[in-house]
């Protein structure tokens, strides 16, 4: 050890100090420090990147934790976010992650269960196609029936519906 400490010294600048700090390296040997410091920097870097995407994928582990309903809008958020620098979507979607909204497409499957059960069909069964009706037009349509009582003066006091309908031979 004398001796590469004696190397050392025999290399300096005439100018140099005699007592050089532990971190110098003799010409040759391996620089510890720098060893030491690039291992610090990957796992750093690596560790600051494995948190950052942990935290970024909060909401969307928030919501498929909880069977969310939103969990795929969450999820499209948190893409959003990602890509466009935009923190905006990231806190709409750790909102939404964290709001139950209720599922009301349930309850009425339900209902329509019921209604199917009550009319006598097997569930499933009374989801049947509308038939297309035929259209009228306004054009095509006969003109509208005039009201009973077009032809009564404004003043003149209005029948009760009963005496109307006897009239027209309704009752």
């Amino acid at each position: 050890m004398a001796d590469a400490t004696h190397a050392a010294n025999a290399a300096l600048h005439p100018a140099a100090t005699q007592h050089l700090p532990v971190f110098i390296t003799a010409p040759g040997d391996t620089d510890v420090l720098m060893v030491v410091m690039a291992w610090v920097l990957v796992f750093s870097v690596i560790g600051f990147g494995v948190l950052f995407l942990r935290l970024h994928t909060l909401p969307e582990r928030i919501a498929h934790k909880g069977h969310k309903i939103q969990f795929e809008i969450v999820a499209v958020l948190g893409l959003l976010a990602l890509f466009t620098h935009m923190h905006i979507f990231w806190v709409i979607g750790l909102m939404l992650a964290l709001i139950d909204i209720p599922d009301f497409g349930n309850a009425f499957r339900r209902i329509a269960g019921s209604v199917e059960k009550m009319a006598g069909f097997k569930p499933g069964e009374g989801a049947v196609e509308v038939p297309e009706t035929e259209v009228v037009h306004h054009h095509d349509a006969p003109p509208p029936a005039p009201p009973p009582d077009a032809g009564r003066p404004a003043d003149a006091p209005r029948k009760p519906e009963i005496v109307r309908q006897k009239e027209l031979g309704h009752a």
